[in-house]
């Protein structure tokens, strides 16, 4: 059995790499383009299994195109699929993603597909029941919800990479031990004005063991409960930004697995983010637990 799980959203991505965003009803070449498989969960759970801990993916794909190469990209980079409920018929969660050379950002435009809602089989759950961290984005609420129970009840942990201010997550909050919003979801669902704030209130209205802040190009902050403390956006060329959270979450879910304290999650997670924005592709860029830590050390942190 895998030591994280995953349950959220799995998209078949088209990252097309440009020079700069092009101007409203013009044409542009391409410097190349590419399929990557995508998902804040699901590239997490690829971060994870790179990263050298044992990790799966619980959840629902279609048996298109899209679907076939999402699940054929689990196996490529070690992420058990074998939970994974395979329904003929429907449309994939897809996206176009643009990557500028210019700025190093990105801009998604997303086909969210008709997939039915994840419902667990008893096999799902076994795999949940057995691993010692789930990863949960909002997405399969329902799913998510019925998963976080199992975990607890077998003495694990839920993670939940909080990035999208969706309609019911209020029901997910407070399952969460380890609470990683970014910066636009922690102060838009809170109302506060600062980071500083939103952690503090996210902790006390919730009650998660930590509360991690992501910042972007600035870092972030962590909390739990005693001092707000910051943690560094460590330096590197950035080629593509996409699926930078995502790789967070799902390197501090191996940081958890590793047993680090969660000060040095925070760390090693933003090491691992950064080295993933020096190449194309949110899964192809996430370097091995060596070079990560290798880095790290480069970079005036010992693990």
């Amino acid at each position: 059995m895998s030591s994280v799980v995953g349950i959220g959203a799995c998209v078949m991505d088209t990252l097309v790499h440009v020079p700069s965003y092009p101007t409203e009803d013009t044409k542009l070449r391409a410097l190349d383009s590419r399929p990557a498989g995508g998902g804040p969960v699901a590239t997490g759970l690829v971060a994870t299994a790179k990263l050298g801990v044992s990790a799966a993916y619980v959840g629902v794909l279609s048996g298109d195109s899209a679907g076939a190469f999402l699940k054929e990209d689990f196996t490529r980079y070690g992420v058990n699929a074998d939970a994974i409920n395979v329904q003929d018929g429907y449309r994939s969660f897809t996206s176009t993603v643009w990557l500028s050379a210019a700025t190093g950002s990105r801009t998604c435009v997303f086909d969210k597909g008709n997939l039915p809602s994840l419902r667990l089989t008893e096999k799902q759950k076994q795999v949940v029941s057995a691993a010692r961290v789930l990863m949960v984005d909002g997405n399969e609420l329902d799913a998510a919800i019925e998963a976080a129970h199992i975990i607890h009840e077998a003495d694990g942990k839920v993670l939940y990479d909080a990035g999208g201010l969706y309609e019911g997550v209020e029901r997910l909050l407070p399952l969460a031990d380890i609470l990683i919003p970014s910066e636009e979801f922690a102060c838009g669902h809170t109302g506060c004005k600062t980071v500083e704030e939103a952690a503090k209130k996210l902790y006390t209205d919730y009650q998660p063991e930590v509360v991690v802040i992501t910042c972007g190009k600035r870092g972030g902050i962590w909390y739990d409960g005693n001092t707000v403390t910051a943690y560094p956006a460590y330096p590197v060329q950035v080629v593509d930004s996409n699926g930078a959270g995502d790789v967070f979450h799902g390197a501090f879910a191996a940081g958890v697995i590793k047993g680090y304290s969660y000060e040095t999650c925070c760390h090693f997670a933003s090491a691992v983010s950064a080295l993933k924005c020096t190449g194309i592709g949110a899964r192809n860029s996430v370097p091995d637990f060596e070079t990560a830590k290798a880095f790290l050390k480069e970079n005036g942190y010992d693990l």
